[in-house]
């Protein structure tokens, strides 16, 4: 039953007008802001302007474009894994999350990815209106991004996604006011990302800047197109320096800020996402509301050589606006032509992301 709960929790969330529900609760299918990659993970989940391998396809595709440089050590191709059960305080085996990227660099044309998530939300049990079980039903969503990416100069990448997105809640049909309908939705998507390392002597190479849009697109509806919600288009900020590096050991420090366009008004309907992105998610509400709708995330990373990596990191969010705040720390080796990568959540023990762990596997060849 407490599955059954928290599922039922969550279609509200999507399908359900709610002034109240605020962060990821705004949009539709928030499992597109669940970040992929054990490194990332472990760096407080920031990494707009720290990318080097193929999850650079959701942090930033602009990253990608930087990933063959040099074809005595870059490689062309490379495929990466992740795994991690999620939200483990509820302890269901069957609510998992699984991501992967691969790249491959094209002479003269540039670098071209493709990636796949997917959120398992499990087998639910159907009831009606009295509590007599009638059935059961798997849910599930996933989504498919292409990307690609290029240089416009030697310090200046950009990058683009394309992406679709469907949400299988569940089997069943629903009835909203006149209309009937399965819970069931597909939408489309674009990420924009640029990435860039300023040329000048008193940054010696060491500083990178990064931007990206991400899940700009049409509302998603799954039966009432008066009740369609928005995706949740995400504003991601960042910069990465490298602090220290004598050639074999380094300290990297990044620091994201993200901000979802989002706008819910007090009728409970939503904004378009051209009006939210470019005019009202600037504009409305106070000042004060606006500045605490951001996050942020702060990481900090060392390298002994490319063989290992320890990291540690802080992810910030506003009490009102979703209260999300754990620290997180990770490792990583890297052997031949394998990466191997793992992080981990530290949140208050009643926290659903507590004790979070990703593990991550790249191949580059």
């Amino acid at each position: 039953m407490k599955k059954i709960s928290v599922l039922a929790l969550l279609i509200c969330m999507f399908c359900f007008d709610n002034q109240y529900v605020h962060a990821q609760g705004e949009a539709a299918v928030p499992f597109l802001l669940i970040a992929p990659g054990a490194r990332n993970g472990g760096l407080g989940e920031a990494g707009v302007a720290l990318i080097n391998d193929a999850t650079a396809a959701y942090w930033n595709p602009a990253g990608l474009a930087f990933q063959y440089d040099d074809p005595e050590v870059d490689k062309m191709r490379e495929i990466t894994f992740m795994h991690a059960k999620w939200l483990p305080q509820f302890n269901f085996s069957d609510l998992f999350y699984d991501y992967m990227a691969g790249r491959y660099y094209v002479e003269d044309l540039g670098m071209f990815g493709a990636s796949i998530t997917f959120l398992n939300l499990g087998e639910n049990i159907w009831t009606n209106e009295v509590g007599d079980e009638i059935g059961t039903f798997d849910s599930f969503e996933y989504a498919v991004t292409l990307s690609y990416a290029t240089k416009l100069q030697d310090n200046l990448g950009i990058g683009i996604n394309a992406k679709v997105i469907q949400s299988n809640l569940s089997d069943f049909t629903s009835t909203v006011g006149t209309e009937q309908g399965e819970g069931k939705a597909t939408s489309f998507a674009v990420d924009l990302g640029v990435l860039w390392m300023p040329d000048y002597a008193v940054f010696d190479k060491r500083l990178s800047l990064g931007a990206n849009l991400s899940n700009f697109g049409p509302k998603v509806t799954y039966i009432d197109k008066d009740q369609a919600d928005p995706l949740p288009t995400n504003l991601r900020l960042g910069l990465a320096y490298k602090v220290f590096n004598d050639g074999f050991n380094s300290i990297n420090l990044v620091y994201d800020v993200n901000r979802l366009l989002v706008v819910r008004n007090y009728d409970g309907s939503s904004d378009g996402p051209f009006e939210a992105v470019f005019y009202s998610a600037w504009v409305k509400r106070s000042l004060e509301e606006r500045l605490r709708r951001f996050t942020h995330s702060f990481g900090l990373e060392y390298n002994y050589g490319r063989a290992i990596a320890l990291r540690a990191g802080y992810f910030y969010e506003d009490p009102k606006y979703g209260a999300r705040k754990f620290a997180t720390f990770g490792a990583g080796i890297n052997y031949n032509i394998f990466d191997i990568d793992f992080s981990y959540i530290s949140a208050a023990e009643d926290h659903p992301l507590s004790d979070t762990m990703r593990f991550s596997l790249g191949v580059s060849f």
